[in-house]
């Protein structure tokens, strides 16, 4: 029997339907594959734009959407590539001014609050403004939804760390606890699932501040039980004298410990992130643990100054080499005078290129501006203290857009390739770990310890070899290849070691290079840190010793940068191509605060010098005219010098106050 007509048309209809669900689940897939494709080739790129950002302050209260698109348009027509956005107190809570009553406000997380950030991204998004967030409101991690079980401890201290000015206040919460991810973990979740997310053409990242969790005697539910499984003995009976010089082996220990959970932290706060589609950007300054392996959990890693010295950024930009990130962003000009506030409003752009050419010169690619605070449509009437300030009606006004371009210029070509490797310098990270609090005329209000790295520098003997930080982590994931130690796509000619204590781990590692023919240079005779003591560290510190590739006396046959009086530089390798920006000289060793005109200058500085590079010798004289530094690049036996002049508006001087009350000292 014949089947019938509609049956047939059926099973085509059928047919026809499978093959189109089929190809439409592969384009699916494709589609996925190439979201998840593009996800990780933006988290290899990093940022899209090499524009800076600016952190815009968002203060408490029922902000107006018109009053957002003003802003971010002004930034745009003003040369930023991207903004921050930061959620913090109302007014009334720095501003005694001010009635203290509550202020209104959307609610923190609330549906109005949300559709105010969605609609900040979107139209960021479509005006060509990348539009990042910050994971909590003001710093450090916390709020009044965080429970009291679920917050940071100091031991044998009933209350908990709180945070009080922020988006919320006058109502207060909890810092979250950073150290269990039990506690930590559900913080990140909830704000994410509160934050609005929505597709953008611009890649986004998610943005951590400067660790400002109380460390003195940080403590976590668990960590005692933890400590004694690690090193046999009960680290509780110790804690309130932990900091004493006597025992110093027992805080390497505390310190040990407590930094592995505070990378792990990091490592986290990056993995939610890209589970989310968004790029991890944070600050791992002040952070108690091995800088180094913090900073390389994040996609974006961030420096900043002047709270920290420029020279502090190049352990984050070595963070970035090492573990093969491209963009290193710095949060910039905070404080330039002296905090909180000093001269507000009457910044000078000539001061700050002083600074940002400082930070291009330890490894900066990317500048953050701190910032611009929210101000209605065509009123420029408030500020945010720590900051230089961007408005209409500050001295920065007249020359931004003109400055944001000189920034973008040097940022783009120092983002090309990777950051050029010579010598590895071994960051002192257990000398630090064993000398504890710092001497009082060493400490801010905000600074004790010597786990923050501030005082740590590159010796001056290597100022012609490129040096780069290396630590313990990476030094021993690297390999000997040809001659060279690889770790990654970075290459060392030698290794500087001027530490006055190294686990043995290290000095396994370091008898491995030097029998493979690795120069070492060992200024010091080190020592054993920790409680641990191994009994073969003095046999291998002897055989150590004996190798001839292994010395007190830096010695190595690499490329160098030859002359005298070296300006500060950076240089990034780009297959046959090096890089290097040279710095305006002034900009050496810069120390917070600056002088109000520290940049003047009416007279030119040069310098001979003969670089080294792919069996090229190059010959050249560097003249820095007033206010200007210089980028070249090298290739095949050519010197192409980029243009990249910038002359700012002359500054003035006002000479500092001795009188005046230093805010952030330790008195």
């Amino acid at each position: 029997m014949a089947e019938p007509v509609s049956s047939r048309f059926a099973e085509i209809r059928k047919i026809l339907f499978l093959m189109l669900a089929v190809f439409l689940l592969g384009a699916c897939r494709q589609i996925g594959h190439t979201t998840s494709r593009h996800k990780e080739e933006n988290k290899l790129k990093g940022l899209q734009t090499s524009r800076p950002y600016a952190r815009y302050w968002w203060f408490a209260s029922e902000i107006q959407k018109e009053d957002v698109k003003y802003n971010l348009d002004w930034l745009k027509a003003n040369g930023f590539g991207g903004v921050e956005l930061a959620w913090v107190y109302p007014l009334n809570a720095m501003d005694q001014s001010l009635d203290t009553a509550y202020m209104q406000r959307y609610a923190w997380l609330g549906p109005e609050w949300q559709e105010l950030v969605e609609y900040s991204i979107l139209y960021a998004d479509t005006i060509g403004l990348a539009c990042d967030i910050t994971l909590g409101t003001l710093w450090p991690f916390g709020d009044s939804h965080v429970p009291v079980e679920q917050s940071s401890r100091r031991y044998g201290k009933r209350e908990s760390q709180m945070i009080s000015k922020s988006w919320e206040y006058p109502k207060k919460g909890y810092v979250v606890d950073h150290l269990n991810k039990e506690n930590y973990l559900p913080y990140f979740e909830r704000m994410l699932d509160s934050f609005p997310n929505p597709e953008t053409n611009n890649v986004r990242s998610a943005f951590i501040d400067s660790w400002e969790v109380d460390c003195k005697e940080l403590w976590a539910e668990g960590f005692g039980d933890l400590f004694y499984n690690r090193y046999a003995y009960r680290i509780e009976p110790l804690m309130d004298s932990i900091y004493h010089k006597k025992y110093i082996h027992q805080l390497y220990d505390y310190r040990n410990l407590i930094s592995e959970k505070v990378i792990r932290f990091y490592r986290n706060f990056d993995s939610a992130m890209n589970n989310r589609g968004l790029l991890s950007r944070g600050q791992c300054s002040g952070a108690p643990c091995d800088l180094i392996s913090a900073y390389a959990q994040l996609d974006i890693p961030e420096g900043e100054s002047m709270l920290y010295e420029p020279e502090f950024n190049a352990i984050p930009s070595s963070a970035a080499l090492l573990s093969g990130k491209q963009t290193v962003s710095a949060e910039s000009f905070t404080c330039l005078y002296g905090w909180p506030r000093n001269h507000i409003r009457e910044e000078q752009s000539a001061d700050l290129k002083l600074v940002a050419d400082a930070l291009f010169a330890n490894g900066v690619n990317h500048i953050i501006w701190h910032g611009k605070a929210h101000n209605s449509q065509y009123v420029d009437t408030t500020s945010f203290y720590a900051t230089v300030h961007l408005g209409n009606d500050g001295t920065l006004a007249e020359d931004l857009p003109e400055f944001n371009r000189y920034l973008e210029n040097v940022s783009e070509t120092m983002k090309s390739g990777r950051s050029y490797s010579n010598v590895a310098v071994y960051l002192p990270t257990e000398d630090a770990w064993m000398k504890g609090e710092m001497p009082k005329q060493k400490q801010f209000i905000w600074a004790w310890a010597y786990y923050e790295m501030r005082y740590v520098y590159f010796p001056d003997e290597l100022a012609a070899y490129h040096p780069v930080w290396l630590n313990r982590d990476f030094l021993c994931k690297g390999k000997m290849v040809n001659g060279k130690l690889q770790i990654g796509e970075a290459e060392f000619n030698a290794l500087y070691v001027d530490a006055e204590y190294l686990p043995l781990e290290v000095l396994l590692t370091l008898k491995e290079f030097a029998e493979d023919g690795l120069q070492i240079t060992l200024k010091q005779t080190p020592r054993e840190p920790g409680t641990i003591k191994h009994s073969n560290w003095e046999e291998v510190l002897s055989e150590l010793y004996k190798l001839e590739s292994v010395s007190d006396v830096f010695r190595t046959e690499g490329p160098a940068l030859i002359g005298e009086d070296l300006p500060p530089y950076w240089a990034r390798v780009n297959g046959d191509t090096l890089s290097v920006f040279f710095a305006n000289p002034m900009s050496k060793s810069l120390k917070f605060p600056i002088k109000y005109g520290q940049s003047y200058s009416d007279t030119s500085f040069s310098r001979s010098i003969d670089l080294q590079f792919k069996n090229e010798l190059y010959s050249l004289r560097l003249v820095f005219e007033p206010y200007q530094s210089l980028l070249y690049k090298f290739h095949n036996g050519i010197i192409t010098q980029l243009d990249i002049s910038f002359k700012p508006v002359e500054p003035n001087i006002i000479p500092a106050d001795s009188s005046a009350i230093q805010r952030w000292l330790v008195h």
